[in-house]
């Protein structure tokens, strides 16, 4: 009999298949910003989601600032009725049963930020420029949400980066922080507080009480990218995989995405599109000094740290799906994992013929005007190919008789 564990189990996409375990009841509508076009529609499906659906509609809370909002007839007469969440104050975790984004690919982006944990499955309705990642069309919206909410749909999921910034100082403090408690121990000192360590206690993700948290903990759906900032400088950073060196990146600097962000940043760059259902990273750098120095993928598995080379003549600058940008300075490192809260991306069609339609609407991929196919009897008549070899072959007699 075979070995279970030499046999390898490949998932079906297909098999990824949305399921409501119990009928959803509050949505989140994530609306593209400063686009007075996008206001129409939003005013037609909130309205709709909260008098046909009776569902408990969520915006944010700035939203209703808009002007045009304001002087909208249709929407006062709902707007008592949403739910209203301040980015950066309120946790959404576990309050959202569904989303909705009307936009570009940022609302999607956007929609993966606000949930740093497990993610309520996502509608994205192409209201923006490009829509690589929006695949439903707006004109029979009451139809394609109403088939979603039955369960009549498929999913993609993407998966995500765990990013982690450990800083020097912080490990320094960390470490002081220790001995001091070991040298209390010893000494006997049952007196002495956390305080004395630097700080009044720290708290982890959970709230309980535990070690320093790192500087940045962070979900990026697309990428993060590692630069050398306003430098004059080429970025010098060096690269482990589960921690082996593996090289250093000498040039304007490196982007570590997922297979859905393979088609953003890294595609322009250089790198192969790869669907988003391929459990992998992708390492790609930018701009390197190096004839040889390709893109490469590594499996989802393994943990990536990046940090400044010691002898890099400046510091590097890293963001995280655009955003968050900060400095890594020599000592700090940035570790980059795959996470186990993916985002389920809700399909129009189906995980394949969604990817390839995106390639190619947006990114004209392989677009090119076929080739006219060659009729065999036409082509014989209009090249007069016998007569030719004839003339050739009389031309070459006569050449030898002279």
């Amino acid at each position: 009999m075979k070995n279970p564990a030499m046999v390898m189990q490949i998932q079906d996409p297909a098999s990824q298949r949305l399921t409501w375990y119990k009928p959803p009841l509050t949505v989140l509508v994530i609306k593209k910003v400063r686009d007075s076009t996008v206001m129409a529609p939003f005013v037609q499906l909130v309205e709709w989601l909260v008098q046909e659906k009776h569902m408990v509609v969520w915006v944010e809370s700035a939203v209703l600032d808009d002007l045009s909002l304001q002087e909208d007839k249709r929407f006062q007469n709902i707007k008592e009725k949403l739910v209203t969440f301040k980015d950066g104050r309120d946790d959404l975790t576990d309050r959202i049963d569904f989303i909705v984004c009307l936009g570009g690919d940022g609302t999607l982006l956007y929609a993966s930020l606000l949930f740093q944990q497990s993610v309520p499955p996502v509608m994205a309705f192409h209201l923006g420029s490009l829509g690589f990642l929006t695949p439903f069309q707006f004109d029979n919206f009451q139809e394609q949400v109403t088939n979603v909410l039955e369960g009549h749909a498929a999913l993609t999921l993407r998966s995500r980066l765990r990013c982690v910034i450990y800083r020097k100082s912080e490990r320094r403090k960390d470490s002081d922080c220790q001995q001091n408690q070991m040298n209390c121990s010893i000494s006997g000192d049952s007196g002495v507080s956390m305080d004395s360590c630097g700080g009044s206690g720290t708290h982890n993700a959970s709230g309980k009480s535990g070690s320093r948290a790192p500087s940045t903990n962070i979900l990026v759906l697309n990428e993060v990218v590692i630069d050398r900032g306003p430098s004059p400088y080429l970025s010098n950073i060096d690269l482990f995989l589960d921690g082996k060196y593996i090289t250093s990146v000498q040039g304007d600097g490196l982007i570590v995405s997922t297979p859905t962000g393979s088609t953003a940043y890294a595609v322009a760059a250089g790198a192969s599109m790869i669907h988003p259902s391929v459990p992998a990273i992708m390492v790609t750098p930018i701009c390197p000094h190096s004839l040889s120095f390709r893109p490469i993928v590594v499996p989802a598995g393994v943990e990536l740290k990046i940090s400044v080379s010691p002898d890099s003549r400046n510091t590097s600058w890293v963001s995280f799906d655009g955003r968050n940008r900060q400095e890594l300075f020599h000592g700090d490192s940035l570790r980059v994992t795959t996470s186990i809260y993916p985002v389920p991306s809700i399909c129009a069609q189906d995980q394949i013929s969604d990817w390839f339609d995106s390639l190619a609407e947006c990114l004209h991929w392989n677009v090119r005007k076929k080739q006219k196919c060659l009729d065999e009897l036409s082509d014989l008549t209009a090249s007069g190919s016998e007569d030719t070899l004839d003339e050739l072959e009389r031309g070459s007699d006569s050449l030898l008789d002279s």
